[in-house]
């Protein structure tokens, strides 16, 4: 087996992918990515609400933010943006709140605009170990990731009326 398999198997054990099509045009699924208000409208599982402290959409950019849960429990996160290509692909680390977060992990999102304007959109998550990735599942990371891309559905659908 060659280095280049073995890394790109090591990196499917390390990733988690979430993917859904919307009723929007590309241009506009992106758009809801890169304003705060947006985000502060729809992003997060189901009953959280995100309140963001500081935003800056550029490379090397952060959009720090805290989610509040059900239950009142508050999640400090911050996501450092690495690359941005306006309407195709926004990559950046997301962890906690704070310097040398270990449990730190990689997103890339892309958008694909459909012949009927639909977007597929992917998420991809990239965790620094295989256990992390399996500690993010067992958490629910793939239920939680769904139900922010249904409240992304309803907010882009709001938006057409």
């Amino acid at each position: 087996m060659i280095m280049n398999e073995v890394s790109y198997k090591e990196a499917l054990e390390r990733e988690i992918v979430l993917t859904r099509v919307f009723a929007a045009e590309k241009k506009i699924v992106f758009e809801a990515f890169s304003t705060q208000a947006a985000l502060d409208e729809w992003f997060g599982p189901g009953g959280f609400t995100t309140t963001t402290s500081e935003f800056e959409f550029r490379v090397g950019g952060r959009w720090r933010f805290e989610f509040k849960g059900p239950d009142g429990t508050i999640y400090g996160n911050r996501i450092e943006y690495v690359e941005i290509s306006p309407y195709d692909r926004i990559a950046f680390h997301h962890g906690a709140d704070k310097d040398n977060d270990p449990g730190r992990f990689f997103v890339t999102l892309t958008f694909d605009e459909q012949k009927d304007k639909k977007t597929v959109l992917s998420l991809r998550q990239l965790h620094p170990t295989k256990e992390q990735r399996s500690a993010g599942i067992g958490f629910g990371a793939v239920e939680f990731g769904m139900q922010t891309l249904d409240k992304l559905a309803v907010y882009l659908t709001k938006g057409k009326k």
